[in-house]
């Protein structure tokens, strides 16, 4: 298997013993470099002089008067959001828990960029080095909003939400379809190609093209991949092991907990754990059902033990599908704190 997702940043990183990845200096320089943060002919003394410092020692403490006297007020904004970005890194006991952290106390203060890319890599680390094209395909779902498409025999199609919007916009047509768009005449339709037992070895040579789109069905490939790299994302940060299978429908008298895999879906669950009426639109967005057991009834509240816990995803009202793993990091009835 060809390395994959190399623009990630994950071998700037390393394992420790516990399987768990430590920020290293590399890894924060790379953002240094990056065309957010690296200075242009414009810059003024004082960015260039913390930029210098900061790649020299990229974990230096910097007072507020060194980012203050950067002139330019988009350069100083950008650095001010890196730094706090960078402290929640190095002060964390490992980049997992820099990542669940995000999300606690009172809320994300990073850009979606930032936490779209510790999802990338973190899901390239517990792929692992034996990954299956069909699961990294999968994974990419927990990081990357998808633009879903229901087709007249009821499949349920998923594509990269920005290469859709690519498309659409006309930029793989050069200037003609930017003429095209300027006019709203209707570009030519693109398909792309469909994700297949048959052709999944050609995702190592596509892997950060985002041009495969996937079968989102219950028994098809992707759906299955998906619930077992979930599996896995849950063993990796929890240390607990469960199993997740798709089902039709929530069939349970005692339905205790739930936990939904996107903002729509936990709308929806929600509203019809407490018997509130959803009417049919927003029930049509309703993707997959799934059942989460754990192996171990232990793990669980005492009160919850046994019992299972149903997830769902589900579309926006603009056939977007934007998951969020890091609910199942927080939201799991689990017997003891993470």
């Amino acid at each position: 298997m060809p390395d994959f997702w190399r623009s990630s940043g994950y071998r700037l990183l390393s394992t420790r013993g516990d399987g768990r990845l430590d920020v290293t200096d590399e890894f924060l320089r790379s953002y240094l470099l990056r065309p957010e943060l690296a200075p242009v002919p414009e810059s003024c003394a004082a960015e260039m002089r913390l930029h210098d410092r900061l790649l020299a020692d990229p974990r230096r403490e910097v007072a507020p008067a060194e980012t203050a006297a950067i002139a330019d007020a988009d350069a100083r904004g950008n650095h001010e959001i890196w730094l706090r970005f960078r402290n929640r890194l190095v002060a964390a006991e490992s980049l997992e828990g820099a990542y669940v952290g995000l999300f606690r106390g009172q809320g994300v203060d990073v850009p979606p960029l930032f936490v779209e890319q510790l999802t990338r890599i973190l899901l390239r680390h517990i792929l692992g080095e034996t990954a299956d094209p069909i699961a990294a395909r999968a994974a990419e779902m927990l990081f990357r909003p998808q633009k879903i498409a229901i087709t007249d025999d009821g499949a349920v199609m998923a594509a990269d939400d920005a290469t859709v919007e690519r498309h659409a916009q006309g930029d793989e047509f050069g200037a003609l379809g930017e003429l095209l768009a300027r006019n709203r005449t209707p570009l030519r339709k693109v398909d792309l190609d469909v994700l297949s037992a048959d052709n999944a070895a050609t995702y190592w040579e596509r892997d950060e093209r985002h041009d495969m789109s996937v079968s989102l069905n219950r028994g098809q490939p992707v759906q299955t991949a998906l619930m077992r790299v979930l599996e896995a994302w849950i063993a990796h940060f929890l240390g607990v092991e469960v199993a997740i299978r798709s089902e039709r429908e929530i069939d349970d008298r005692h339905w205790m907990w739930h936990v939904g895999l996107d903002a729509e879906a936990s709308g929806i669950l929600n509203d019809l754990y407490n018997r509130q009426d959803v009417d049919e639109s927003r029930l049509q967005r309703l993707l997959a059902l799934f059942r989460l057991d754990f192996a171990n009834p232990g793990d669980m509240r005492a009160a919850l033990a046994g019992r299972p816990v149903w997830l769902a995803m589900a579309m926006d009202s603009n056939h977007r599908l934007r998951l969020k793993p890091q609910n199942l990091l927080l939201n799991l009835p689990l017997a003891r704190s993470q």
